[in-house]
């Protein structure tokens, strides 16, 4: 299936790894321009594979926490690339901030990581976005839905990510431009491989995970979550707009306590 994404620029923050690294090379396969912005440098062996799949693809180094240095970097990037047809706001990090040991000062600098960098980034990129009637789509959280416990800044930044999905669909809708959010649940990322090695047995403490998840009792995968975005934020979703997705293998959605075996 042609996504009619050839030759589309699309900014994806933290794009350089993990959940936001795979929408970026997804991104490339379809013929769509990448453009990361991150934090950290990329790893020399994703460089290589982005750059195979989209010579042309872009990358602007900025503490997305600095908020305020956000419409500098969208200016260099229109000055290069000449438009932008959507914008992934996907970087950020669970810092499990609790309200029992948290200031308020916390709470703040968490969504300076985690919250008003999409609110600004939005705002930067929406009058270009307009021009190519685009997309817009938002990496949030299973926590926005759930809560997890112990961990009130980052839940609280999640849900107002989806909070501002829904206005934004609404707001943007007459100028064709939709809006989307997609809850990731259990996905196996280097992070997220990393805190698992943390523990005496590695493998029991992913099947004790992976059990919850009905649909394979496995976690999922970046791409898996990147092959939903992609689709989404194409003008082959052209009427899809204010949804909230769950693509992990029915982990909220579906009654754990079924026997899934029979």
């Amino acid at each position: 299936m042609d996504l009619g994404l050839k030759g589309k620029v699309v900014i994806v923050t933290g794009g350089g790894k993990g959940i936001g690294g795979g929408i970026s090379k997804c991104l490339a396969a379809e013929g769509a321009i990448p453009v990361i912005v991150s934090r950290s440098k990329l790893d020399s062996d994703f460089e290589a594979e982005i750059k195979a799949l989209c010579p042309n693809y872009g990358f602007y180094q900025l503490d997305l926490s600095k908020w305020q240095e956000i419409s500098a970097v969208v200016e260099q990037i229109v000055a290069k690339y000449g438009s932008i047809y959507a914008l992934v706001n996907n970087a950020g990090m669970n810092d499990n901030l609790h309200i029992e040991s948290a200031t308020t000062q916390d709470l703040i600098k968490s969504y300076e990581s985690n919250l008003f960098h999409y609110y600004e980034m939005t705002k930067c990129c929406l009058p270009y976005i307009k021009k190519e009637q685009g997309s817009i789509l938002n990496i949030s959280s299973k926590t926005g839905i759930t809560g997890q416990g112990r961990t009130t800044a980052y839940a609280s930044a999640k849900g107002a990510q989806i909070a501002m999905t829904r206005e934004w669909a609404c707001a943007f809708a007459p100028d064709n431009v939709r809006v989307n959010c997609i809850c990731p649940a259990e996905v196996w990322t280097p992070l997220y491989e990393k805190w698992i090695k943390n523990f005496p047995d590695p493998e029991k403490q992913y099947q004790e995970i992976a059990k919850f998840i009905p649909l394979g009792h496995r976690f999922t995968t970046c791409e898996e979550i990147a092959d939903t975005a992609v689709f989404t934020i194409s003008p082959r979703a052209s009427h899809t707009t204010g949804q909230i997705l769950t693509p992990d293998g029915g982990y909220m959605h579906l009654d754990r306590a079924l026997n899934w075996e029979n």
